[in-house]
């Protein structure tokens, strides 16, 4: 599981993250802003360090152009536009679930 949740943001290959389908004694301890639904709280975040968050709020990461990244969340239907610059997510915006 820990080699899934390391995927990076330029990756392209998609697929489900065990992590959220996992038992409380097993869910990942480390904490997470924005939620399930809404990633506008990563704005400002550093790219590198979010990235973990987001996968732990179980999103998936579905296609980059340049350096905007759309991140979908099957369970909840909710999807996100996440700019980088900087090495800072500069602008993450929600977007309908079509978007993704």
């Amino acid at each position: 599981m820990r080699d899934t949740m390391m995927m990076t943001i330029g990756a392209t290959v998609l697929f489900g993250l065990a992590g959220c389908v996992e038992t409380p004694e097993t869910a990942p301890r480390q904490l997470s802003v924005g939620s399930a639904t809404d990633l506008t709280a990563f704005e400002g975040a550093r790219a590198g360090q979010a990235e973990m968050g987001i996968q732990n709020l179980c999103y998936t990461l579905i296609r980059t152009e340049g350096l905007t990244a759309f991140w979908f969340n099957r369970s909840t239907g909710a999807c996100a536009r996440v700019t980088t610059a900087d090495g800072r997510y500069s602008d993450v915006t929600m977007l309908p679930a079509a978007d993704c």
